[in-house]
């Protein structure tokens, strides 16, 4: 039963992300908080080069990590020229709910991914993130 208790472990740490979103956005709303979270990841993922979005993945629980690599065709996607463009993205993602502010959540997601990760490595990915994301990293 030892893949069984892996799953158990891997949904409870994909619960534990949305958790931390859903908590940092003030909201009560899960659902509404993983939307973001996957809409954010897929925007990150989309705009890193190849090595950075699978050393992103890598950091994340197993199941959450299938969700991220979820459609995802390296080299496929253009990088978001833009800040607005990458916002834009998000807000397509979560199905343009009035509700969700795309730079908030772009914040959180990035505040919970910097979180996790090991300092060195966390500038590693602010520095493969394009210039204009920069600031929605935590300092």
């Amino acid at each position: 039963m030892p893949a069984l208790q892996d799953l158990r472990v891997s949904v409870s740490e994909t619960e534990a992300w949305v958790d931390d979103v859903t908590r940092r956005l003030g909201w009560h709303d899960r659902e509404r908080a993983y939307l973001v979270l996957l809409a954010t990841l897929h925007a990150l993922r989309d705009n890193l080069p190849r090595d950075a979005a699978i050393y992103i993945g890598a950091q994340l629980p197993p199941l959450l990590r299938g969700l991220y690599y979820e459609g995802w065709h390296p080299g496929a996607h253009l990088a978001s020229k833009s800040r607005s463009a990458f916002l834009e993205r998000i807000h397509d993602s979560v199905h343009r709910d009035p509700g969700i502010d795309a730079e908030e959540a772009a914040r959180v997601v990035f505040a919970a991914l910097a979180a996790r990760l090991p300092a060195g490595e966390l500038e590693d990915a602010k520095v493969a993130t394009p210039k204009p994301l920069h600031n929605l990293w935590p300092s």
